[in-house]
């Protein structure tokens, strides 16, 4: 009896612990890089949430310039891009250098690493 009472204790706390997975579950957040913080400052990562910036969820695959309620330059508008691994990895370099006439006040991620951590996390974002 009390080794039975003590399984079923152990299964309810590995239950806890592993309750975040499987059907019906949320799904668990990218775990934020620490090069990251700084956009923070400006951007939030909750759709619909303008900070200084816009919003930086669901960046991957949308036009730059595009996203509805907040007001980009011309420039960025009508930049032609589209986020994706590459592109975000030359925004990052250097914005006004990529997009002339941005309004974005980023001077840009010059460590190549620290940049990549970044892009990869933009990349997970919903």
């Amino acid at each position: 009896m009390r080794s039975t009472f003590w399984a079923l204790c152990a299964s309810a706390v590995m239950a806890v612990a592993l309750g975040n997975s499987g059907p019906g579950r949320a799904e668990a957040q990218p775990v934020q890089s620490t090069a990251f913080t700084q956009c923070t400052a400006c951007h939030s990562i909750e759709a619909g949430r303008t900070v200084f910036g816009p919003s930086l969820a669901g960046v991957a695959g949308r036009r730059a310039g595009s996203l509805p309620g907040y007001n980009y330059s011309a420039a960025l508008r009508s930049s032609g891009l589209t986020w994706n691994a590459a592109t975000l990895d030359r925004w990052l370099t250097a914005p006004q250098r990529t997009v002339p006439g941005t309004k974005m006040p980023f001077a840009g991620i010059p460590d190549p690493a620290r940049r990549k951590q970044v892009v990869d996390y933009l990349l997970t974002l919903r």
